[in-house]
């Protein structure tokens, strides 16, 4: 049996990997260009919580769930690149909605998220999605309990404590994530991360893989 040495092997990954990645990129561009897909998604981004200035050229829509590794790992791994490069500069702005699919908590995680957001706007909304990630749990336990959202709700800033409890238990946002779940279904949506630029899709293949292709979408729909 003939088999591959060590270093012959790790240039044969390395090349794959390579070619893999420009596959992607090249893909992602075409179907930012104008007509260049015809999958392109519209989404109802009124009242939706986003990150960045309202006025940039580019959307960049991300459905989640505060349960997904996946999720936690694309916020940790790609989104400092993206926010550095496009959001920090105004070239654009990402918008995060709510698709709980995991578990119950999924659901409760959701719409604390949205109470933070009533009281305290984008603001309120980032932070306290931040602070959901970094607490994250397994994702086949249940961790997002309400006790665990009115902790965290407590190192956002100036959010009312009182108030955010009566929101929550009341389920004064449902009918946000509600509305949210039904656009990720429209869009034919079953995974998180899920990312589009401008209605155009970029697939999750990790934060090595996905950081590249997500800032060649947003670099070619600035053009």
């Amino acid at each position: 049996m003939t088999r591959l040495n060590p270093q012959s092997s790790n240039r044969t990954l390395l090349v794959v990997g390579t070619v893999i990645a420009v596959v992607l990129i090249a893909l992602v561009v075409f179907a930012a260009r104008p007509g260049g897909s015809a999958s392109g998604k519209s989404f109802n981004l009124a009242g939706q919580p986003f990150l960045g200035q309202e006025n940039a050229k580019v959307s960049v829509v991300v459905f989640e769930d505060f349960k997904c590794p996946n999720c936690k790992n694309f916020e940790a791994g790609t989104m400092p690149t993206i926010q550095s490069k496009y959001v920090d500069t105004g070239k654009a702005k990402v918008y995060r909605i709510n698709f709980p699919f995991i578990g119950p908590d999924s659901t409760t995680a959701a719409e604390a998220a949205e109470c933070a957001y009533q009281q305290k706007g984008n603001d309120g909304y980032n932070q306290f999605a931040t602070l959901l990630f970094r607490a994250q749990g397994d994702e086949k336990t249940t961790w997002a309990t309400a006790s665990k959202m009115e902790e965290l709700a407590g190192y956002v800033d100036g959010v009312d404590a009182a108030k955010f409890k009566t929101c929550l238990e009341s389920e004064a946002t449902k009918g946000q994530v509600d509305a949210d779940n039904a656009q990720a279904t429209k869009a034919g949506i079953n995974s998180t991360p899920n990312i589009f630029v401008n209605g155009a899709s970029v697939p999750y293949t990790g934060p090595e893989g996905t950081t590249p292709v997500l800032s060649a979408a947003i670099d070619k729909a600035l053009h």
